[in-house]
């Protein structure tokens, strides 16, 4: 039988999240003879357990070189799809039961809709840092938007092939690119129609400092070659802006200037309070206060670390050309 849609998920590392996605796009209320997954591995060799979802899927397992980044992946994977219709899924993610039925049915209904996502719930007994990631992804749904994380995404073939596919030369913020070169073709569209749980989320703030100071590394590299509409200005200039300012108040008070030194550090805490306070009103009472706080307190200095870290990489490389 013809395929109507084909998932593509790139892959590197332990395998027990990708299990869950698996059998999350299994469980689909959906023709599973009109589908196909393509699992694009980095690793050198599958599980048996893994092996074994080609009885129940139409399963392809396709080997990657672990050096290439995430979007080499799923291009590869894209490739090799025979679907009319791509979804792409990060390996962590599992999926509600109508996932497919509601994606196919958003991009078939309006013409002007040329890519779907699904909204973020929760998982159980999820922490408060989980809670936060979920209700910024949420902060727009059920309308058109400028940017959809590429956790889940679902459009036809020839959109995606008509913007080239992803941006193999980014490591991080390849979703960014991506979303906004298909937003030139149509509208993004966020519902809340279908949902899915990240099951790789952060859970604890420290490993959740680290891993922002490498999501951070492509940041300016992503604006390379795309317009950057003006909402998406400040998650850029903020984080340095605030770090910026906190190191000013330590040189200030090391070389005894107070007053400046009580000026700075309002000047960057100040965004602090105003996008904790957004992050309380978007969590609607999920996540309190001091949770809210202490996400951003972190946030924006390891955003302004990774970016530094990245300029300091590029002028490297390009040093070496």
């Amino acid at each position: 039988m013809k395929k109507l849609i084909s998932f593509v998920i790139p892959h590197k590392g332990r395998e027990a999240m990708l299990l869950q996605t698996l059998h999350s796009i299994a469980a689909q209320a959906f023709d599973l003879e009109k589908m196909e997954v393509i699992v694009v591995s980095q690793n050198s060799e599958i599980s048996d357990e893994l092996a074994q979802l080609k009885q129940q899927l139409a399963l392809t397992v396709v080997f990657n070189e672990p050096d290439h980044t995430i979007s080499h992946s799923r291009n590869l994977g894209a490739r090799q799809a025979q679907g009319e219709y791509l979804a792409f899924l990060d390996a962590d993610v599992a999926l509600s039961a109508n996932w497919s039925e509601t994606m196919l049915g958003v991009v078939s209904r309006d013409d002007d809709i040329v890519l779907v996502s699904a909204m973020q719930v929760n998982g159980p007994d999820a922490p408060s840092l989980e809670r936060i990631r979920t209700a910024l992804s949420n902060a727009e749904l059920d309308t058109e938007v400028a940017f959809l994380p590429g956790r889940n995404l679902f459009l036809h073939r020839d959109t995606f092939w008509k913007v080239g596919g992803f941006p193999e030369h980014l490591l991080t913020c390849e979703d960014y690119y991506f979303t906004d070169r298909v937003n030139q073709l149509g509208n993004l569209f966020y519902t809340s129609k279908a949902s899915y749980v990240h099951l790789g989320e952060d859970k604890a703030f420290i490993p959740m400092f680290r891993k922002e100071i490498w999501r951070g590394q492509s940041n300016l590299k992503s604006l390379s070659g795309r317009r950057i509409p003006l909402r998406e200005w400040p998650s850029f200039v903020v984080p340095i802006a605030v770090l910026s300012c906190w190191l000013l108040a330590i040189i200030c008070l090391v070389i005894s200037e107070p007053g400046f030194a009580t000026l700075a550090f309002v000047g960057g805490i100040l965004p602090v309070i105003v996008y904790a306070l957004r992050l309380t009103r978007l969590a609607r009472g999920d996540v309190g206060w001091p949770q809210c706080i202490s996400f951003y307190l972190l946030y924006f200095p390891a955003r302004a670390i990774g970016t530094v870290a990245g300029i300091r990489q590029n002028i490297g490389t390009n040093s070496h050309k």
